[in-house]
């Protein structure tokens, strides 16, 4: 069993930064993919960022290529978000997931096996 708990969201003015966290407790998080998924209101969840347990393979949404990165440290067992370039559009519920499938498809929610609790973005224009 994984436990993902996200931390790093705010409020910020377009163009700004944030770096969202998501830590792991539990065991073998060397083994998961982990992604990150956001909600906007009145919206969908989609799908923004993924890395998978090997780290050769790394997926962005296509709205946030270019401006997100995604990435682990295995050590702290905690997977980053850096978002640089944020826009109004980005404002959204933010979670992080974890893949235990070993599947190459990183966009599919249903292959993730554990969430976080979310981290409100709010970007104000």
């Amino acid at each position: 069993q994984l436990q993902l708990v996200e931390s790093g969201g705010g409020l910020v003015q377009a163009g700004g930064s944030l770096r969202l966290s998501c830590e792991a407790s539990g065991r073998l998080f060397s083994s998961y993919a982990m992604g990150w998924f956001r909600r906007a209101p009145g919206k969908e969840r989609e799908f923004v960022a993924a890395i998978s347990w090997s780290e050769d393979n790394i997926d962005y949404a296509d709205d946030v290529k270019g401006r997100f990165t995604i990435s682990r440290d295995i050590a702290k067992s905690t997977v980053y978000l850096q978002m640089n370039g944020l826009k109004a559009d980005d404002t959204a519920v933010y979670y992080c997931a974890a893949d235990y499938s070993g599947s190459y498809y990183l966009r599919e929610a249903a292959n993730y096996d554990h969430w976080g609790q979310g981290t409100q973005v709010a970007v104000s224009s």
